[in-house]
C-alpha cells in the first residue's frame, strides 16, 4: 500500500497564498515604505536640533520617543491600515480614488455630485505634488549629509552630489522601473534590518529607553514644555510622512501584503532605530546634530551613507512613480489636459512615464536643493502639505463610511473625530513652518489646484457651448428622407463627447464636403469613476438608422484609452469595417475668451493656453495619423 499523501488540497493553496503574500510584501518594502523608511535619517534630529527643537534631556527624549511611537500606532497602524484602506475603489486607493468613491450620493436613481467633496479631493491631490518635490530633495540631501559626520571635507560637495544623484534618477525614468524595481524590495529589506541592528546595538547601553512607549511620557512632555512642546509635533510628524503612500499604493500590492510588511518588519525596525537614537542621546546629548549616523561605528559610516543614499533614491522613485500615476488619474477624470503617457512595460500597465511631469519635477527639486541648501531647512518646509492631505483623507473616508457603507453616525463620527484631533494637531504644529518655507508646497498646491479646476470647468463650459450649437441626432437622421446626402464608400468615425447630439465635425463635413460615408461611427470615450472597467464592459455598439452606429467605450481612471483596442473590441461585437477605408474626423476648436457667463477672463485665457498645449487627440488615443481629418471651428467661452 502506498503511503498517504502528506498534503490536502487546502494546504498547497494556503502555501501558495502565503508565498504570494510574502513576495508582494517584499515588493511593498521598496515601493510603499521607501518614504517612511528613510524618516529616521532626519526626524529625531529635527526634534532636538531643528528650528523648534528641545534640549535632549532625559524627560524630553523619552517624551519625544513616546510621541513617535504613538504617532506610528495611531496614524499608520490604526487610521490607515485598519480603517482608511478599507475604502478601496475596486481595489485601488489614493485620494483621487477616494474622492471618486465619495463624490456621489445615490438616492434611488438620482445621482448628486457633491462639489465640496470634489474640491477637497482635488486640492488634496494637488498637495501631493508639493510632497513629490520635497521628499526626494530632503531624503537624498539627508543621506549625503552623512558624509559631513565623517569629515568636514565633504561639506562643499553635498549639494552638487545630491543634484548629480537626482539628475541620474530622473534620467533613467524613460527606461522604466521594471529592472530596477526587482532590487527595490531586497535592498529595502537590508535597509530595515540595518535600522534594527543599529538601534539594538545602542539600546543595549540604555535598555530603560523602551519605557518610552508609555503615553505618560508624552503627557509629561507637553506639561513640561507647554507651547514649545506643541511646536515639536511638527518635527515628530516627519516619522509618519509616508503614511499616505500605504493607501495610494494599495492597488499595486493589496491590503494584506502591506499590512504584514508593516507589522512584521517595518514598524519594529523603525521603532528599534528611534529607540536606539534616543538611547544614544541619553548617553551623549551632544550627538543631537545627527543621531542617526552617530549610531554607526566609525568603520561602518561610509557604507551606511551609501546604503542610506540607495534607500533615499528608492523612496524618491516611489514618489516620482506616484506623481505619474496621479497625473494619469487626473487626465482620465478630466482635471488635466492630455499629456504624453509612455508605457514602459508590456506586462505591467501601471508602469508609465510622463516626460513633461518628469522634467517639471526635476527642475523643481533642483531649485529646492539650491534654494534651501540643507535637509534641516527643507524639514522646516516639510509637513504642511502632507498633514493637510491626511486631514482631507479623514474627512472623505468619513463620507464614504456614512454614505457608501451606511455606518451609523454614532459609530463613524467618534472614530473620525479621534483621527481629526490627531490630524489637526499635527497640522496646527506645522502651520508655523509656513514662513520658514512651508509656503512653497502650499503655493505649489494652489497653482496645481487652479490648473486642474480651470481645466475641468473649462471643458464643461466648452461641452455646453458645443451642445448648444449642435442638433439632436434624431433630427439630423430625420432630415435625410427629404434631402439625402451623397454617400461615398468607406467608414467615417466621428469622435464626440455627447453620445446624444450630432458631432460638430459631422455637421462641418456635411456643410463643406456635402457627402457622407456609407457607414458612420459616432465614437464616445467615457471616463468612469472606477479604476478599471472589466474588458467585457469596455465597448458598447448600438446600431442606428441610415448606416449610423454609436460606439461607447468606457475606461477607468487608471487606464489609457486606445483607439486600436476599441476598434478591435467593436469588431468582436459584430461591427464590420476596413481600417484602410476608414477616416477619422476630429474637431479642433479655437477657443476665444469672451465676457459670456462662465469663468473669469484670466481663467478663460489660461484654459485656452492649456488647450493649445494639450497633446493632440491623434497622438493620445493612438489614432493612425494618416487616416485623420481635422475640421476647425471657433468657440467663444
Amino acid at each position: 500500500m502506498s503511503a498517504p499523501s502528506r498534503s490536502t488540497p487546502a494546504v498547497p493553496a494556503a502555501t501558495e497564498t502565503s508565498k504570494r503574500v510574502a513576495t508582494l510584501a517584499l515588493g511593498a518594502l521598496g515601493i510603499v515604505y521607501g518614504d517612511i523608511g528613510t524618516s529616521p535619517l532626519y526626524a529625531l534630529r529635527e526634534c532636538f536640533s531643528g528650528s523648534h527643537g528641545v534640549q535632549p534631556t532625559h524627560e524630553n527624549v523619552l517624551g519625544v520617543l513616546s510621541l513617535v511611537f504613538w504617532a506610528l500606532i495611531i496614524v499608520v497602524s490604526v487610521k490607515y491600515l485598519v480603517f482608511v484602506m478599507r475604502a478601496d475603489n475596486r481595489g485601488e486607493g489614493g485620494i483621487l480614488a477616494l474622492m471618486a468613491l465619495a463624490m456621489q450620493r445615490k438616492r434611488g436613481e438620482e445621482v448628486k455630485v457633491r462639489p465640496v467633496v470634489v474640491t477637497l479631493g482635488v486640492f488634496g491631490a494637488s498637495l501631493l505634488y508639493g510632497d513629490g518635490l520635497i521628499t526626494p530633495a530632503i531624503s537624498v540631501l539627508s543621506a549625503v549629509e552623512g558624509l559631513s559626520v565623517a569629515t568636514p571635507f565633504f561639506e562643499p560637495y553635498i549639494q552638487p552630489l545630491t543634484i548629480i544623484i537626482l539628475v541620474g534618477l530622473f534620467m533613467i525614468q524613460r527606461h522604466g522601473t521594471a529592472g530596477i524595481g526587482a532590487i527595490f524590495g531586497p535592498f529595502m529589506l537590508v535597509w530595515f534590518l540595518t535600522l534594527a541592528v543599529l538601534g539594538v546595538r545602542e539600546m543595549v547601553s540604555y535598555p530603560a529607553v523602551v519605557w518610552a512607549v508609555s503615553p505618560l511620557h508624552a503627557v509629561r512632555f507637553f506639561l513640561h514644555n507647554e507651547g514649545h512642546g506643541f511646536l515639536v509635533l511638527g518635527a515628530v510628524f516627519l516619522v509618519v510622512t509616508g503614511g499616505e503612500a500605504l493607501y495610494a499604493d494599495m492597488g499595486h500590492f493589496g491590503w494584506r501584503p502591506i499590512k504584514w510588511a508593516w507589522f512584521v518588519l517595518v514598524l519594529p525596525a523603525l521603532m528599534l532605530n528611534y529607540m536606539g537614537q534616543g538611547a544614544l542621546l541619553l548617553r551623549d546629548p551632544s550627538k543631537a546634530s545627527n543621531p542617526f549616523f552617530y549610531l554607526a561605528p566609525s568603520w561602518a559610516l561610509y557604507p551606511l551613507v551609501v546604503l542610506a543614499t540607495g534607500a533615499t533614491v528608492i523612496a524618491s522613485q516611489a514618489l516620482i512613480s506616484g506623481a505619474f500615476s496621479l497625473t494619469q488619474q487626473a487626465i482620465q477624470l478630466g482635471y488635466t489636459p492630455r499629456l504624453e503617457v509612455v508605457h514602459t512595460s508590456a506586462e505591467e500597465r501601471g508602469q508609465i512615464y510622463l516626460p513633461g511631469i518628469n522634467l517639471a519635477l526635476l527642475v523643481g527639486i533642483i531649485l529646492l536643493v539650491l534654494g534651501f541648501k540643507s535637509s534641516s531647512n527643507l524639514a522646516a518646509a516639510y509637513g504642511i502639505s502632507v498633514t493637510t492631505t491626511m486631514t482631507i483623507t479623514t474627512v472623505l473616508a468619513y463620507v464614504v463610511a456614512r454614505e457608501r457603507w451606511n455606518v451609523s453616525r454614532a459609530v463613524a463620527l467618534p472614530v473620525a473625530a479621534l483621527f481629526l484631533v490627531v490630524d489637526v494637531s499635527f497640522w496646527g504644529s506645522n502651520l508655523v513652518k509656513i514662513a520658514a518655507g512651508g509656503w512653497f508646497p502650499l503655493l505649489m498646491a494652489l497653482f496645481v489646484f487652479t490648473l486642474m479646476t480651470t481645466w475641468k470647468k473649462g471643458r464643461d463650459i466648452l461641452a455646453n457651448r458645443l451642445r448648444g450649437n449642435s442638433i439632436p441626432l434624431k433630427q439630423l437622421l430625420g432630415s435625410f428622407g427629404d434631402h439625402p446626402p451623397v454617400r461615398v464608400p468607406g467608414t467615417a468615425i466621428f469622435m464626440t463627447g455627447n453620445p446624444e447630439g450630432t458631432p460638430p465635425a459631422l455637421l462641418h463635413n456635411l456643410k463643406h464636403n456635402k457627402v457622407l460615408h456609407e457607414q458612420v461611427m459616432l465614437l464616445t470615450i467615457a471616463s468612469e469613476e472606477v479604476p478599471h472597467v472589466p474588458p467585457e464592459e469596455r465597448v458598447e455598439v448600438i446600431k442606428l438608422e441610415e448606416g449610423f452606429v454609436r460606439v461607447i467605450a468606457r475606461y477607468g481612471f487608471m487606464e489609457n484609452p486606445s483607439i486600436p483596442d476599441i476598434l478591435k473590441r467593436a469588431r468582436e461585437k459584430g461591427l464590420q469595417f476596413n481600417l484602410m477605408g476608414t477616416s477619422f474626423f476630429l474637431g479642433r476648436e479655437t477657443l476665444i475668451p469672451s465676457k459670456k457667463p462662465g469663468m473669469a477672463m484670466w481663467r478663460e485665457a489660461l484654459f485656452s493656453w492649456m488647450s493649445r498645449n494639450a497633446r493632440s487627440a491623434t497622438a493620445y488615443f493612438r489614432i493612425p495619423p494618416n487616416r485623420v481629418v481635422e475640421l476647425g471651428a471657433q468657440v467663444e467661452l
